[in-house]
């Protein structure tokens, strides 16, 4: 499998493409004006304690206070490794908080929608190897790692090294970069973190809340950090000073991929290199047409994302169940693909066609759990339901690409659909007759848009004449071009 990263940088923002096999797989936008803030520390002050809520809300500096649950208070007892550890409980918060107390706290997902961010005081500073997390003494290791001899090799080193360090109190989670790391990487990477964790207590000591202690590295130096691995054949960067900011990371840290990095001069813009614009475009769409005819349709809302597959022009070949098969199939591709590269969080609910063959639900679900296993964000995934629904969550840290690009629309709030000038007409009738009940007039005025004065002169006019007759008034029609097809007035004359 052939990879690739592509980094657009201009002055009001940075954009990271990550290109599988020729193919969008992921896509990151971070805005001058409006940066992700995951990863930042903070020394914040308490400003609400809701015991009901067993949580608080903590002025950070922002425009809206942030959120901190009394499980993301209390340090985390976790070995790093089981992941299906009984749920421990939780004390009153009121034990834990105060208002107006000071507290430094890390950002773990930023503000989405009405929501504040959501904050942690279980600290950790991320390198290319490691997770250094203060206050913790154990040493996990990702899960992605799965040779048991390399897991072993990795925690031991780690382990042999922190325990060298008398002077510096934490723990470390190996992260899957690390597979096949040299002692001598490994031991760079904690010392970088130690000189790290150095620094931001010094400023911690120093600052008065709300402060910023500690801001994450740039999206196109995150993305080297985060990103790149052996599979990767190049990191392509237009942006010439980005591109010396990210060689001089680079040789400090991850010397081995200096050769991937390059320099893009091309005058064709780097996102046309493999049609990214386009795909960005498609990605906000709610359909995704499927190469055999059928097609997916993807619905974003506040509380889930829900996914419907249909054979649209798909007839098959053989039989009906052969045909919603491998229908279903080319979906389960098609939505691990979009779940990444629209970065949609939270609850996903799939309603898959329904199959009667145990064996074609199980490929299925099987087809969706190994394209997922490619997935940078961390899933979870059940079983078809009795009502032939897969359900999953996939971890949410950040907005999705159409938060980041889009906006509700002003004209339908957001419901993705108008009322008809039909409707809007029936609305205007009974307006007039509430208006000439409470008030008395000559004669009215109706201001509307085009579509729906149109339709009061053509297909209402009847109507009109007769609402006419029966309020003795009469009633004359005016275009309004700025108004939406729901709006209009009344006016007495």
């Amino acid at each position: 499998m052939s990879e690739e990263i592509l980094i657009n940088v201009t002055p009001v923002e940075t954009r990271v493409a990550l290109v599988e096999n020729g193919m969008l797989q992921e896509a990151y936008i971070e805005r001058t004006s409006r940066k992700g803030i995951v990863g930042n520390i903070y020394k914040g002050k308490v400003v609400r304690v809701l015991p009901g809520m067993e949580a608080a809300f903590v002025d950070i500096g922002l425009e809206r206070a942030a959120f901190i649950h009394a499980s993301d208070v209390v340090p985390s007892q976790s070995n790093g490794d089981d992941v299906n550890e009984a749920p421990k409980t939780v004390p009153d918060i009121r034990t834990l908080l105060r208002e107006g107390q000071s507290l430094v706290v890390q950002v773990t997902k930023d503000p989405i929608g009405t929501k504040g961010a959501r904050l942690t005081t279980q600290l950790s500073i991320p390198s290319r190897y490691l997770v250094f997390m203060p206050g913790v003494s154990h040493v996990g290791i990702s899960q992605r790692i799965e040779d048991d001899t390399e897991r072993a090799r990795l925690k031991g080193l780690v382990e042999e090294a922190a325990a060298k360090e008398t002077d510096v109190q934490g723990g470390y989670i190996i992260r899957t970069a690390a597979e096949a790391a040299s002692p001598e990487e490994l031991i760079g990477d904690m010392t970088y973190l130690h000189r790290l964790s150095q620094s931001i207590h010094e400023r911690i000591s120093r600052v008065q809340a709300p402060s910023v202690i500690y801001q994450d590295l740039p999206l196109f130096i995150r993305t080297i950090r985060d990103l790149i691995r052996p599979q990767t054949e190049k990191v392509r960067i237009d942006s010439r000073e980005s591109h010396q900011r990210v060689m001089e990371f680079v040789e400090e840290f991850v010397t081995e991929f200096a050769d991937k990095v390059e320099y893009y001069p091309g005058e064709r813009p780097i996102f046309d290199l493999y049609s990214v614009e386009d795909e960005i475009q498609k990605a906000l769409s709610r359909k995704v047409q499927l190469k055999s005819g059928g097609y997916v349709i993807i619905d974003q809302t506040e509380a889930m994302t829900t996914i419907d597959i249909n054979t649209g022009g798909f007839v098959g070949h053989r039989n009906l169940e052969e045909t919603i098969f491998k229908t279903n199939l080319e979906a389960a591709r098609a939505i691990s693909r979009q779940l990444r590269l629209r970065n949609l969080g939270g609850i996903i609910i799939i309603d898959f066609i329904d199959m009667e063959d145990p064996e074609h639900q199980r490929q299925v679900h099987r087809m969706l759990e190994k394209m997922l296993e490619r997935d940078h964000a961390k899933t979870k995934i059940t079983g078809v339901s009795e009502l032939g629904l897969v359900e999953m969550t996939r971890k949410r840290t950040t907005e999705s690409l159409g938060q980041v690009l889009c906006e509700p629309c002003p004209i339908c709030d957001g419901r993705g659909f108008l009322k008809t000038s039909e409707t809007v007409c029936y609305e205007i009738f009974r307006e007039i007759l509430r208006v000439n009940r409470a008030y008395d007039a000559e004669n009215y005025l109706v201001m509307a848009s085009q579509s729906v004065v149109d339709r009061l002169l053509d297909e209402e006019s009847d109507n009109v004449a007769d609402l006419e007759t029966f309020i003795s008034k009469t009633i004359r029609f005016q275009v309004e071009p700025f108004y939406s097809q729901e709006q209009y007035d009344v006016v007495l004359l």
